[in-house]
């Protein structure tokens, strides 16, 4: 809709006015901020000296202790202030540049008054006239402007259901204080805005939506009612931006109960967590706690295991097809992630506690003080009745005895007197103060010197000891390495315990014992080892964190996503993912809804799918939807572009040529994100020793930190979840792209361009193009 000129004229005015208030506000913070931080600095140089610090009496002490701690008060108190006014002195530069992005005229039923409610990153507030100048984006009457076109709307409070009419929608895009375009709308955001948004460039880390965010999005925003949230949505529909602008939104509403640090974000790789970490600053909090699933599993099983991450195991699916064992590994990556080992890994618990417990003998200089049999004796003589933890808990209080026990045998032992010998001075020292304090006690002085040897002896046997003891209390006699592998040595308790065995179950055996007995832990393993321990010694909660996002959810097995719950079990989740990029060759937590329903259970799961996507222009969609199951659902963006384009190459030395000359040229045209996707990392590693002779660029691998603007080298998994200006797929022939496991990495790989897409062959193109509509792409051959 058009704009008169008087009411953009007065626009720009009230612009004027709230960034004037706004620089006033600024300066007084600026100012307050500078008078806290030298109180700080202040007291900090003077902490001691007015401090009374006396040490001669009892009264003294307490003294003391009450003036450090009166000063130490006194100084959190001041350092608190200064963080507080710090963060809101941050929030109103920000809020300088552009102070607001929306304004609705809200009239609410039975009132004759129009409220002008304008919305911004944060709200802004008139302290002479006690109003807001600027609402935040995140406050209840502000979901109007997602939700509604103008007409009757309504929004819910605290205090309930507020209705009225909605009589305009207006829309801005201001920098530095000057009104760039401004426009009315009847939906929820124009289309003028979002072209103008997606039709920049990509940047080295994601950016706030909330100018742009759409009604499906918003759903998911301000959707605190399941306790599970999963979030399917096509690539490039904005599911990992409205999952970080819930967190900001949670933040907001709970501000008195919920912190950032009790919100973790599970990501697909630390690269990722680089790309997403300035979007929460840029709304004024904090950042969430951030890291992968693989961190998790390496800090709990790293010291006992080589653990493989899944991008190993991805290069194995993708490169070792030819290998002995191949399609047995694959069948046993598909079950080991399966609902029905997650099922049979709870059924071996049971079954333990009638027969099957393996256990750690206790030894001690090369003597058994309880072994391995005796303890398997001791665990099946309690009660049936006794569930297994509660039996190794007696477990553990019995082989305290019998260590106390061996300890009292040990006093007199040649080994113990040659320990003794060894002490130094200081020992000595502490057994003859403690031979005194008896003395006095007991009022005895005879036979000091085999008191005194008996005292060394026992500090002694409780120094040598101490480890023994620690890892009984630990629970740590328990064998879980050896009750893990029997699942594959003991053919019949395997039976009493799966319903079915995969295909190949006996090579599927042989593959496992190997890696166990090299020290080896698969991928498709290290959750389901990790669980069983659990099951046994007692689950590690964390109860603190209150809302777990599981981001890319498609490549987590439903394994993986119980344990999730187990792990954080006070805490929501949200879980967000596309099928279509389930690249992983163990089956994906999404692909069933039931399983995931029965999590949290269906009255507290609630699903919403996301079908329309932005980041690629409508030419890009319209190419790839056709390569996945389900992808004519896939609404394009009206956003035009060039359509992809096909070269075929007769060898490399071609293809790099043309490669290097397509990157010239694309940044010469202004394309500032370039990727040159690979299948593997082992190609990624080629492309990258072939070009970086010949043009600048950057190789990602899985180790990469940080996300970083320009031309980069990488493997199509470690793109998922970031977006580029421009996308080079190094290879799409049909000898990289044929296999049906295949399908999904290269549809990931297309998706990841938001402006041009170019695919380059050496030889046949892939099925997954020429299967695709001819009048979707263009094609250059430059075979020879």
């Amino acid at each position: 809709m058009s704009i008169q000129e008087t009411d953009w004229i007065e626009e720009q005015q009230r612009v004027h006015l709230v960034t004037g208030q706004i620089g006033e506000r600024i300066e007084r913070l600026e100012a307050e901020v500078g008078a806290v931080k030298t109180d700080v600095v202040d007291i900090r140089r003077h902490f001691w000296d007015d401090v009374t610090v006396n040490l001669g009496t009892h009264d003294d002490l307490a003294e003391t202790y009450r003036s450090m701690k009166q000063q130490a008060e006194v100084l959190s108190e001041r350092e608190r202030s200064y963080r507080n006014t710090a963060s809101a002195l941050s929030k109103f530069r920000r809020l300088k540049q552009s102070p607001y992005f929306g304004r609705i005229d809200f009239r609410e039923n039975g009132q004759q008054k129009v409220e002008h409610i304008y919305l911004g990153i944060a709200s802004f507030l008139d302290e002479e006239q006690n109003d807001y100048l600027v609402y935040d984006w995140r406050a209840p009457i502000s979901s109007l402007y997602y939700d509604y076109s103008p007409g009757d709307a309504a929004f819910e409070t605290p205090s309930g259901e507020v209705s009225g009419e909605m009589l305009l929608k207006r829309q801005f895009a201001i920098r530095d204080g000057d009104i760039r375009f401004m426009f009315d709308t009847g939906v929820t955001i124009g289309d003028e805005l979002l072209q103008q948004v997606l039709s920049r460039s990509s940047d080295s880390q994601m950016r706030s939506i909330v100018a742009t965010i759409q009604k499906e999005q918003n759903q998911i925003i301000r959707n605190d009612r399941s306790r599970m949230l999963i979030v399917q949505g096509a690539a490039g529909s904005g599911k990992t931006s409205a999952a970080l602008q819930r967190v900001a939104y949670l933040l907001y509403k709970y501000r008195e109960t919920l912190q950032a640090d009790q919100m973790v974000l599970f990501s697909p790789n630390p690269m990722f967590n680089s790309y997403v970490a300035t979007v929460l600053p840029e709304l004024g909090e904090e950042n969430m706690q951030q890291t992968t699933f693989q961190e998790y599993l390496e800090r709990r099983l790293g010291r006992r295991f080589e653990v493989e991450d899944p991008f190993n195991q991805m290069e194995y699916v993708l490169t070792a097809a030819d290998e002995p064992g191949y399609q047995v590994r694959l069948s046993g990556i598909r079950y080991k992630s399966s609902a029905d080992y997650l099922l049979a890994i709870r059924t071996y618990k049971d079954l333990l506690e009638r027969e099957g417990m393996l256990f750690t003998p206790v030894r001690f200089r090369g003597g058994s003080i309880v072994t391995s049999e005796q303890m398997r004796d001791k665990f099946y003589s309690f009660d049936a009745s006794v569930r297994l933890r509660n039996r190794l808990v007696l477990m553990k209080d019995w082989l305290l005895e019998e260590i106390r026990a061996y300890e009292k045998s040990q006093r007199r032992e040649a080994w113990v007197e040659e320990e003794i010998e060894l002490l130094d001075a200081e020992d000595y020292l502490r057994a003859h103060n403690k031979l005194r304090r008896i003395q006095k006690d007991k009022d005895e002085t005879f036979d000091d010197f085999h008191l005194e040897r008996d005292i060394l002896a026992r500090m002694v046997l409780q120094e040598k000891l101490k480890p023994l003891r620690t890892r009984v209390k630990n629970l740590r006699f328990v064998d879980v390495y050896s009750l893990y592998r029997q699942l594959f040595t003991d053919e019949r308790i395997f039976n009493g315990v799966a319903e079915d065995a995969p295909q190949r179950w006996h090579e599927i055996c042989r593959q496992t014992l190997e890696r166990l007995d090299r020290g080896e832990l698969a991928y498709e393993d290290a959750t389901p080892y990790l669980y069983l321990q659990e099951l046994l010694l007692g689950f590690q909660t964390n109860t603190s964190v209150r809302h777990v996002i599981v981001d890319e959810a498609q490549d987590y097995s439903p394994f993986q996503l119980e344990f999730l719950k187990r792990l954080f079990p006070r805490s929501r989740m949200t879980a967000l993912g596309d099928l279509n990029q389930s690249i992983y060759a163990h089956a994906s937590a999404l692909s069933d809804y039931d399983p995931i329903a029965a999590l949290y259970g269906p009255d507290h799961t609630e699903f919403i799918r996301l079908t329309r996507s932005y980041r690629s222009t409508r030419e890009i969609v319209k190419f790839s939807q056709g390569m996945v199951p389900g992808g004519e659902e896939i609404v394009p963006f009206n956003r035009s572009g060039e359509q992809p384009m096909v070269i075929a190459v007769a060898d490399h030395k071609a293809l790099h040529d043309k490669i290097v000359a397509d990157i010239t040229a694309l940044r010469t045209e202004g394309y500032d994100s370039i990727a040159v996707i690979c299948q593997t990392a082992a190609e990624s590693a080629e492309a990258y020793e072939a070009l970086s002779q010949r043009v600048r660029l950057g190789l990602v691998t899985k180790h990469t930190p940080s996300f970083e603007k320009g031309t980069l080298v990488l493997p199509a998994y470690l793109a998922k979840g970031v977006e580029f200006d421009a996308v080079i797929i190094y290879n799409g022939s049909n000898e990289r792209y044929s296999r049906e496991q295949e399908r999904k990495l290269f549809y990931t790989a297309c998706t990841r361009a938001m402006h041009l897409l170019h695919i380059y062959s050496v030889g046949e193109p892939s099925v997954f193009i020429t299967t695709q509509p001819a009048d979707t792409y263009k094609v250059e051959s430059l075979m020879v």
